[in-house]
C-alpha cells in the first residue's frame, strides 16, 4: 500500500461504503485522519480505530466553512458524500434534482473552496472526488439527476486541476462501476420487491457485470490512497474508471 505517513486527510460520507474504506485505508496507510459524516454510526467505528471523527453535512455551505475555519490545513480531500436518484428526467421533480447536485455536487465546491487556502499554504495536496461511471462517461437508464450531478463532478475537478496546478494542487475524480455498498444494498432491496427475494435482486445486478461480480469497497479505496499519496503525484485531472470491464 501506498504510504500517507505525515499526511492529513479529509474524508466525507464516512460512516459506511465507500467513504468508510478508504478512512480504514488511510489510517492504514499511517494518514492523520479527520473523517466527517451526517451520521455517527460508522463514525464511531473510525474513532475507535484512530480516526478523529465529526458530524457535518458537507451539503451546508455555512457548516463547511466554520469547519474548515476551526481545523488546521489539510493535505488530501476525499469527496466521498452522494445520494442516488432513480428514475428519468420526467420522473425527476425539482426537490429530488436540487438535492442531487447539493449532495453529490455542491458539497464538493463547498468543501474545496473551503479548504484550498490552508491546503495552498501548506505547500500543495491531494483532492480525490468520488463521480461515477454514470456520468458523462456512460449513460445508464433511470440515473438521470444522479448522471447529471456526477458530470457536473468531473468538469469541477478538471477545472480545479487546471486552475491550481501551479500551485501544487492535484485534482482527481473515480467512477466506479457497480460498488457492494450499503447503498446498493437498500436499491437491492427496493429491487427485491418486484422481483420477489433480495437472492434475485442481487443475481440481477450482479448480471449486468461483465467480471460477473460486484466490486467491493476496498478496491475503490485502495486507488484513492494511491492518488492521495506521494506515488500518484504525477496524476490530476483524470475521471479514473474502475468498473470490472462495464465500457472495456
Amino acid at each position: 500500500m501506498s504510504s500517507l505517513s505525515g499526511k492529513r486527510i479529509f474524508i466525507s460520507g464516512a460512516s459506511a461504503g465507500m467513504g468508510h474504506s478508504v478512512a480504514r485505508h488511510a489510517l492504514d496507510a499511517g494518514a492523520e485522519v479527520v473523517a466527517t459524516d451526517i451520521s455517527t454510526d460508522g463514525l464511531d467505528l473510525l474513532s475507535q480505530a484512530g480516526a478523529s471523527t465529526s458530524l457535518l453535512d458537507v451539503s451546508d455551505a455555512d457548516s463547511v466553512r466554520l469547519f474548515f475555519d476551526k481545523e488546521a490545513g489539510f493535505d488530501g480531500l476525499v469527496n466521498m458524500a452522494g445520494w442516488v436518484h432513480h428514475g428519468t428526467l420526467l420522473d425527476v421533480g425539482y426537490e429530488d434534482w436540487r438535492k442531487s447536485f447539493a449532495i453529490n455536487l455542491d458539497s464538493m465546491f463547498f468543501v474545496i473552496q473551503a479548504a484550498l487556502p490552508k491546503m495552498i499554504e501548506g505547500g500543495g495536496g491531494s483532492i480525490v472526488n468520488m463521480a461515477s461511471l454514470a456520468s458523462s462517461v456512460k449513460g445508464f437508464p433511470l440515473r438521470a439527476a444522479y448522471s447529471a450531478s456526477k458530470a457536473g463532478v468531473i468538469g469541477l475537478t478538471k477545472s480545479v486541476a487546471v486552475d491550481f496546478m501551479d500551485k501544487h494542487i492535484r485534482c482527481n475524480a473515480l467512477c466506479p462501476g457497480t460498488i457492494e455498498t450499503p447503498s446498493l444494498h437498500s436499491r437491492m432491496g427496493q429491487l427485491a420487491e418486484k422481483l420477489g427475494s433480495m437472492e434475485k435482486a442481487r443475481e440481477w445486478f450482479i448480471s449486468r457485470q461483465p467480471m460477473g461480480r460486484l466490486g467491493q469497497p476496498n478496491e475503490i479505496a485502495s486507488m484513492v490512497i494511491y492518488l492521495l499519496s506521494d506515488a500518484g503525484a504525477y496524476a490530476t485531472g483524470q475521471p479514473f474508471i474502475i468498473d470490472g470491464g462495464t465500457i472495456a
